[in-house]
């Protein structure tokens, strides 16, 4: 009897696998972390492509990734040969999340992505595993999801798969790369959403800053107006001097010669006398 409260021999094996598993993703996490951030700093980015080859099919115990999980915005665990994302934790800032080449199908996938990140969740690579019917989608309906990648899994060949797919997710701005209209996704699209996502939090201190800004430029623009006027009444003014100085002149210029005028009159006074002096001399004379 004593021996029935043991595990059976499987139980016990993969108690180990999930041991082993969970050591690897330990020390896989831990190399990813240093090189993402500084040592005082939480990770945002944490890449574990290639990493580990998952035993269970499954993801570390939450407890593993609970370390890292809240300052999270883009997680990647390609090719880790992942069957389940079953413990997956919260992941509260979690913009991006690729999962391609594993092993993943079903709605109790994207049903525990959608649980532990779908409030902000915009980006998932789903590329390369085992989704073969649309309906595996539908958790994804209510979410924020812009760009969903699909590629190489069996859900790609359904009849109208694309039409379906966006349908399904009124979020959904491009699907493997290609937007509802047939337009590819540029690399450029990835920098303005980095960019976005950066101003996001920039945005009011920028506001409350241009406005004081602004308030002092129109100051300055009023100052230059009133320097402006002062200039210009100061030139009106030294204009009408000079109008009213040529007038003066004009004015001197235009009155007669008083001094001309008495030389005048003198000398036409002066040659009557002598005029008749002449006109008596020759009387006498003519008589004589």
């Amino acid at each position: 009897l004593g021996f029935s409260s043991f595990p059976p021999p499987a139980a016990l094996a993969a108690m180990a696998a999930a041991g082993e598993d969970d050591a690897a993703w330990e020390r896989a996490i831990a190399a990813a972390s240093k090189s993402a951030s500084s040592a005082s700093a939480a990770p945002k980015t944490l890449t574990l492509d290639g990493a580990v080859k998952s035993t269970t099919g499954r993801l570390p115990s939450p407890a593993v990734l609970e370390r890292v999980a809240g300052s999270l915005e883009e997680l990647s665990v390609a090719g880790a040969r992942l069957s389940s994302l079953a413990g997956l934790p919260r992941l509260p800032a979690l913009r991006r999340l690729s999962l391609p080449d594993n092993r993943l199908s079903g709605a109790a996938v994207l049903s525990a992505v959608a649980e532990a990140c779908g409030a902000t969740l915009r980006h998932l690579n789903l590329g390369n595993n085992r989704f073969a019917e649309v309906e595996e989608l539908t958790p994804l309906t209510k979410l924020g999801v812009e760009v969903l990648d699909l590629y190489q899994c069996p859900v790609t060949k359904v009849k109208g798969y694309r039409e379906k797919v966006f349908a399904l997710i009124p979020s959904l701005k491009y699907l493997d790369g290609v937007d509802a209209e047939g337009n590819e996704r540029l690399e450029t699209d990835d920098e303005e959403d980095d960019e976005e996502e950066e101003e996001e939090g920039e945005d009011g201190e920028e506001g409350e800053g241009g406005e004081d800004e602004e308030g002092e430029e129109d100051d300055g623009e009023d100052e230059e107006g009133d320097d402006e006027d002062v200039e210009d009444g100061e030139g009106d003014e030294e204009e009408g001097d000079e109008e009213a100085e040529d007038e003066e002149d004009e004015a001197e210029e235009n009155e007669p010669d008083a001094d001309a005028e008495d030389k005048v009159n003198n000398g036409s006074k002066a040659t009557l006398p002598n005029k008749r002096k002449r006109d008596n001399e020759d009387a006498t004379n003519g008589k004589e």
